[in-house]
């Protein structure tokens, strides 16, 4: 199978992600990746998906994903139905972060309990 084909789905995900600066080359059989991704979070998507396609030490792809704003993990807008719990679930795998995200938003929250859809939350490096 040709090398950007195998990687389709990653190059799907960065268009997806809207990856900025984005360059895709291949040489001697190596498919080359190089852009910019928003934050930490869709960098570690587009890393995801490289290692889900070519395992963790791909021999015919090299990348270099750099991230545009490293203040936060990543801006997170609200949807209905959510939680603070099941956001901090969703990027730390640990409900009970819900709690840094609520400090890294008290700017726009008073409540942890009550978000509404719409608000962008800052996700804080943690």
């Amino acid at each position: 199978m040709p090398v950007k084909e195998k990687y389709q789905g990653l190059l799907d995900l960065g268009e997806k992600l809207g990856i900025s600066d984005g360059q895709v080359s291949i040489e001697d059989g190596i498919l080359k990746v190089k852009g910019t991704a928003n934050t930490q979070y869709e960098k570690n998507l587009m890393w995801d998906s490289i290692k889900a396609i070519g395992g963790d030490s791909p021999t015919d792809l090299m990348a270099n994903i750099s991230v545009a704003d490293d203040s936060v993990y990543h801006r997170h807008t609200v949807t209905s139905g959510e939680t603070l719990g099941g956001i901090a679930k969703h990027y730390f795998k640990n409900a009970m972060k819900y709690k840094d995200i609520f400090e890294a938003n008290k700017n726009i929250l008073d409540n942890p309990d009550l978000i509404k859809v719409g608000q962008v939350l800052d996700i804080p490096n943690l």
